[in-house]
């Protein structure tokens, strides 16, 4: 058994938040850089360029990469032989969370209700996921979500008869109608299978897989592959414009699911799609 103080959950989340803020991931700069050689139209080029300028602004000044800096989502896979002792973890995360918005100087997007706005002005609460794993560490993910690319994605309870067609055609629609009010070029996470709710999370999670890796699964992989290459031929582009980069990559999870359903959840996010990891 492996004891862990609450208080170091903390303060890496406090650093996460401002991390994932200001610095892309490697694998979103690979990508983000890679488009850049790639992009066929001029203009799409162009925006393209801005966005990278952009980035080497932010991490040489400390500015945001972009002015919504999100809702913070936090992943964390607890060992089983770790006990955390010193309080709560709920309380450290949200604790994390509050030092990382206030002392960093990122925009507080927080509401405490739904319908009544009152924001909460520290941009807590965070939204948790927990996950019970073997071993004696815990993995922190911290996606901060900014709500234009949020806001455009759907949940589709599609017929077990509408097959893989079917589920192609869901995340096609999903991203034609999110165009450029999803602020591409885009990262597009996709859940299939589970039920309502576990299709949604887990395309929140595949959004946080590095760009750069496939499915392990064969078909999901060709998926994978054919509709990153579908959606960048919609010729939405950089910015919603026009070009040849709409999508940076699409990562999808599946799940084992009940016999009368086959749903499906698209999570979009914008060329940012922030995420750090810490193991402790």
């Amino acid at each position: 058994m492996r004891t862990i103080p609450v208080s170091e959950i903390t303060e890496n989340i406090q650093e996460m938040c401002i991390e994932a803020n200001h610095f892309l991931s490697e694998d979103m700069k690979a990508a983000l850089g890679s488009a850049c050689q790639k992009e066929e139209a001029e203009l799409g080029k162009q925006i393209l360029d801005q966005l990278q300028e952009n980035l080497t602004i932010a991490g040489e000044d400390m500015i945001p990469i972009c002015q919504d800096t999100g809702m913070a989502v936090v992943f964390l896979e607890i060992g089983q032989d770790v006990h955390l002792e010193g309080g709560s973890l709920e309380e450290a995360v949200n604790e994390g969370v509050r030092r990382g918005y206030v002392d960093g100087f990122l925009r507080k997007s927080v509401v405490k209700d739904p319908l009544i706005r009152e924001n909460t002005k520290d941009n807590t609460p965070a939204v948790i996921h927990y996950e019970l794993v073997p071993g004696d560490k815990v993995k922190i993910t911290v996606a901060p979500k900014g709500f234009g690319s949020e806001n455009m994605s759907r949940v589709f309870m599609l017929k077990p008869a509408d097959g893989i067609e079917g589920v192609k055609n869901a995340i096609l629609t999903a991203v034609k109608d999110a165009g450029p009010n999803a602020c591409p070029p885009m990262v597009v996470g996709v859940g299939i299978g589970g039920t309502f709710e576990k299709c949604a999370l887990m395309a929140k999670k595949a959004l946080t897989r590095s760009v750069d890796e496939h499915s392990h699964i064969p078909y999901v992989k060709e998926m994978e592959e054919e509709l990153l290459d579908r959606i960048n031929r919609t010729g939405i582009g950089p910015g919603g414009l026009g070009g040849s980069t709409t999508a940076l990559a699409v990562n999808i999870n599946t799940y084992p699911t009940h016999i009368a359903g086959l749903p499906v959840a698209v999570n979009i996010c914008c060329h940012v799609n922030r995420h750090s990891v810490r193991e402790i």
